[in-house]
């Protein structure tokens, strides 16, 4: 479902120590850094704050564990690094039978899980995300019409929740302090969708934050365009023309 999630730091070395230390736990190491990215993955990666791209604060990001032992492991040693918990390994019913997930805290605040259930999803990609927004029926209606470009459906539309879902991951907005400044990705297969996503999204009143077009910064052929949601998070679809 997510091409790829950009969080930005306060300090990225600690951030990157953070997500070093627990995602390896599951499987995950680092697969990319250079001046401005530090990539776990191919599908989650950091970038330092600036200006531009002030801190990403109150975001939810779940990440696919091989097994409950695994869990344990990412809660076992987060912990015993001296970040901290935000609700032990055990079985959540309310999100499913089979659902057993643990929670730790980023240096940023953000809640990071490790997460294993019965939906088949690649071990150490990214599960879910749970997005805060000031007005929830604001949030379904913008990622209602980004879906046909992303790959993703509604799922579930209740007063205080809507959830969609792809392929292979699932995202929630639920009421509340909103989320800051996450960059959530989706990959398409071809440079026309990308051209009618920035084109709906704008003609429909959203705020462009970048036309369509290739980005030789992140590799020769990447074609993307951005929009902000209602929150004004950075919503891209993209084409990598591999």
């Amino acid at each position: 479902m997510f091409d790829h999630i950009t969080l930005h730091t306060s300090d990225r070395a600690a951030s990157e120590l953070f997500y070093d230390t627990v995602l390896r736990t599951i499987g995950t190491e680092q697969s990319g850094r250079d001046e401005q990215y530090t990539v776990w993955g191919g599908d989650f990666s950091l970038a330092h704050a600036d200006d531009a791209n002030a801190v990403t604060r109150r975001l939810h990001v779940a990440f696919t564990a091989p097994s409950r032992e695994h869990v344990d492991e990412f809660w076992r040693v987060g912990t015993e690094a001296g970040y901290r918990d935000d609700g032990g390994p055990g079985p959540r019913p309310q999100y499913g039978d089979r659902y057993y997930g643990a929670f730790l805290l980023d240096p940023d605040g953000n809640s990071a899980e490790a997460v294993h259930h019965d939906a088949g999803r690649s071990p150490g990609r990214i599960d879910h995300l749970w997005i805060r927004v000031a007005d929830v029926a604001a949030a379904r209606a913008f990622y209602e019409r980004v879906a046909p470009y992303g790959g993703f459906r509604l799922k579930r539309d209740l007063p205080d929740r809507v959830q969609f879902v792809g392929a292979d991951g699932s995202m929630s907005f639920v009421a509340g302090e909103p989320t800051e400044n996450v960059h959530i990705a989706f990959e398409t297969a071809d440079n026309e969708t990308v051209d009618v996503f920035h084109r709906e999204l704008t003609d429909a009143g959203y705020t462009d934050n970048g036309a369509p077009g290739e980005r030789v910064v992140y590799h020769p052929g990447y074609y993307g365009a951005f929009v902000l949601d209602p929150d004004g998070n950075n919503v891209e679809v993209v084409n990598h023309n591999r």
